[in-house]
């Protein structure tokens, strides 16, 4: 994880680098804000990225020695026929429609489907005991 830490540090000192810049060549507040804030973001990202590679063993994308084969074999399942990220795309899409244009009885019923679309996607393949 320290070559993705080592992207998002360098994007956020790129971001801070262009808000001082257009922040003096501009002067115009909101893009200057715009891009602190994004530098802000990157640098999040990128610090929580070089603290949790500390704690994980040496990945092969980490290794400059490491061959294709290295990092072969199974990365966890994967649902192959599942609807339900279908559904939770679509209920975010709603979201952000029904915030975009305020309106508020669309944002609750978009919120419900967030809420059961995440619950199916959860539960997807969870079977309940047997009763006998």
């Amino acid at each position: 994880m320290k070559v993705e830490a080592g992207i998002f540090e360098g994007t956020a000192v790129f971001a801070f680098v262009v808000a001082i810049v257009y922040g003096f060549w501009a002067q115009e507040p909101i893009g200057t804000t715009a891009l602190v804030l994004t530098g802000g973001l990157a640098l999040l990202v990128g610090t929580y990225f070089r603290f949790v590679s500390r704690r994980m063993e040496m990945r092969p994308e980490d290794d400059p020695e490491a061959e294709v084969s290295d990092g072969a074999g199974e990365l966890g399942f994967f649902s192959p026929g599942s609807y339900w990220p279908f559904g939770l795309a679509a209920g975010c899409a709603l979201v952000g429609l029904s915030l975009a244009f305020f309106h508020i009885w669309m944002l609750v019923g978009a919120t419900v489907v967030v809420i059961l679309t995440i619950g199916g996607l959860l539960f997807e393949y969870h079977r309940a005991p047997q009763k006998h």
